[in-house]
């Protein structure tokens, strides 16, 4: 049964090197944004955009106000480099030659 006065999520970051997830426990009322906060006082600043980085829960982006239930895996996007449907033509367009 989960707690009403705290509760624990997971905070998953997308770093150049790989993925690290880092847990946090939190008041039961905690936003994302409170929920980033603890973990970058874990984890250091990683060269992370903490303050405007997209932010989502299971994959589904959501604002920083929104609040996780017990559990939740809640995820610091890093924009991507290449487009990955840019990427796929350049691919097939090379293979084609």
């Amino acid at each position: 049964m989960a707690s009403t006065t705290a509760k624990s999520c997971v905070v998953a970051l997308d770093l150049p090197e790989g993925p690290r997830l880092c847990t946090v426990r939190l008041a039961a009322s905690a936003d994302l944004e409170a929920a980033l906060q603890a973990a970058r006082l874990q984890v250091g600043d990683l060269g992370i955009d903490w303050q405007s980085g997209p932010v989502g829960i299971w994959g589904q982006l959501k604002a920083r106000t929104a609040v996780p239930d017990e559990g939740d895996r809640i995820e610091l996007y890093r924009p991507l480099r290449v487009d990955p449907r840019q990427r796929r033509r350049e691919r097939a367009r090379t293979a084609r030659r």
